[in-house]
């Protein structure tokens, strides 16, 4: 019997389940959806996430038993999102969701192995657009199998940046982001809000844009980008400057340590609620 410790196991098998989910987000991705709310008229569900979050859950269970998981869809059953030393699947199935629904082609899986609350692998899959980024610990992070590298950018005002609305339409989260807005386009080179998060840092992995910053993502959102993005030599910490806590819904994302340093300084700081339930 395989052990539950056998992280090329792991790899192996994550990235068949989520090229097996990909299939299933491509053909369902220019067709109609059943859509459901869950807090609000923008924080949405589809009956693929949740199709897409079984089929991963279900086939990594399998394989691995003692393993635990924290997935979006899974707060559904009344779970807490809970991240212990235990080794962690963390899955967004369909990060991007309103871009699903709205057959916008920029949603991905997001999957990540956490073990002892630190990234073991990682990968994110647009398979739209058959975009697939991998990060394995101490090995490097890949763009379709080819090694990927940041942009080693450090200047503000050369630098493309990348953010979220998000699900949130609380007030001062509103209030605060727009102000940071106001604050950034005049300060760099170019803003860029897509619609995933996970993309988003990975675009940074690979250079296509500089430094990546959002309040309000959750620890599925970011736990498989975090890696990539440290694999490909960038830098992840808290948007006040901390280290990265992937529970505490803020993340940034940046080519070098002095653009990120430079761009914290701009920012008005928002700390949004941990989801609850």
């Amino acid at each position: 019997m395989a052990s539950d410790r056998d992280w090329d196991l792991c790899w192996e098998t994550v990235n068949k389940l989520v090229d097996e989910a990909g299939k299933l987000i491509a053909a369902r991705n220019s067709g109609s959806k059943t859509v459901a709310e869950k807090t609000d008229d923008i924080d949405l569900v589809t009956e693929t996430d949740q199709q897409v979050e079984k089929l991963l859950v279900d086939g990594l269970h399998e394989k691995f038993p003692s393993h635990k998981f924290i997935g979006e869809e899974a707060f559904g059953e009344g779970r807490k999102s809970l991240l212990t030393d235990d080794p962690t699947w963390i899955i967004d199935p369909v990060d991007g969701t309103m871009n699903f629904v709205h057959s916008y082609p920029q949603s991905c899986v997001s999957i990540a192995l956490w073990v002892n609350k630190s990234a073991e692998l990682a990968v994110v899959y647009n398979p739209v657009f058959s975009q697939k980024f991998t990060a394995r610990r101490g090995q490097g992070a890949y763009f379709n199998g080819q090694k990927i590298t940041v942009s080693g950018q450090k200047a503000l005002n050369k630098a493309l940046i990348t953010t979220e609305f998000g699900t949130s339409r609380e007030t001062d989260k509103v209030r605060v982001t727009l102000e940071n807005l106001a604050k950034v386009v005049p300060a760099v080179h170019g803003i860029r809000v897509t619609g995933s998060a996970a993309l988003n840092m990975c675009m940074v992995a690979q250079g296509a844009a500089d430094l990546n910053w959002e309040y309000g993502p959750h620890a599925w959102d970011m736990a498989a980008g975090d890696l990539i993005v440290r694999e490909a030599g960038g830098v992840t910490m808290d948007p006040a400057g901390g280290p990265l806590d992937i529970m505490s819904r803020r993340v940034l994302a940046a080519s070098s340590r002095e653009l990120a340093e430079d761009f914290i300084k701009l920012l008005t700081q928002f700390y949004p609620q941990p989801r609850d339930d």
